[in-house]
């Protein structure tokens, strides 16, 4: 009898190269009413539309760069840690899919090439900062999430994602611009061709700026299966409609709890 949380998601999935581990299932995951998803989404771009991002950008760069300078010293200690506890470098980079300009590009009427990307991708790619958890060589298979108990994660791996102290190199990605404190987690290209014929309305996250945290992630923690994606979308869905100062403080609180439990942490 074949193993429920490792099976064929799609015809997507099934012409990915063979190399590439399956997305698991997890047969106890709650359902996910499409129902309310559906209604989630409806409308959603008019409502971020509406939006002034101005003051939040403000609030992200102040946050993000007194956040990187009062924890130097945090930082200067885990990247000497990382060094000694396994091989490798000390920072970890990959490339995740953003924010989707294409739609404000289009409805500014811009034109050029900066406008008409060659390649097309669901969002605008960037390269996200974490300090290094797992083996070098934690992908040569293809590309996978973290699961619990995984041996890909270094034995100080474990303890930075418990903390979450992994994270705090994306206040450089806030910053910049890539990203913002509160929203959507950034996924792979390859996961989001894969996720948005699986998950109804997945590329609605895209309206929005992904966060260092979010309602998912207080909520559901990692993302380990699709079911567990099903119901992550649906809370970032509901954070897009409900965005504001009120949600995102009930969202750090939430945030501060989940860092000083470990709640789940692979």
């Amino acid at each position: 009898m074949p193993d429920p949380t490792q099976v064929s998601l799609s015809p997507a999935l099934q012409a990915a190269p063979a190399r590439v581990v399956r997305l698991p299932i997890a047969p106890d995951a709650p359902p996910v009413s499409d129902d309310e998803t559906a209604a989630l989404a409806e409308d959603l771009e008019g409502v971020v539309d509406a939006r002034s991002r101005t003051l939040r950008r403000v609030a992200d760069v102040l946050v993000a760069a007194s956040a990187l300078a009062v924890l130097a010293p945090v930082m200067g200690i885990v990247a000497v840690a990382i060094k000694l506890d396994s091989p490798g470098p000390v920072f970890y980079t990959q490339d995740r899919i953003g924010i989707n300009r294409r739609r404000s590009e289009r409805r500014r009427g811009a034109r050029g090439a900066d406008a008409r990307r060659r390649v097309i991708h669901a969002g605008r790619p960037f390269k996200i900062w974490k300090f290094r958890t797992m083996r070098t060589d934690a992908e040569a298979a293809g590309p996978q999430w973290a699961k619990n108990g995984d041996p890909r994660i270094t034995r100080l791996g474990r303890l930075l994602r418990k903390t979450r102290l992994d994270e705090v190199p994306q206040f450089l990605n806030v910053v910049h611009g890539d990203m913002t404190l509160i929203g959507p987690r950034p996924e792979r290209a390859f996961f989001i061709n894969i996720l948005e014929n699986e998950v109804p309305h997945y590329r609605k996250r895209l309206l929005v700026k992904p966060g260092i945290t979010g309602m998912a992630q207080v909520h559901s923690g990692y993302d380990d299966s699709i079911d567990s994606v099903r119901t992550k979308v649906r809370w970032d869905l509901r954070y897009i409609r409900s965005q504001g100062a009120r949600a995102d403080l009930a969202i750090l609180v939430r945030t501060v709890r989940t860092i000083l439990t470990g709640d789940g942490a692979c």
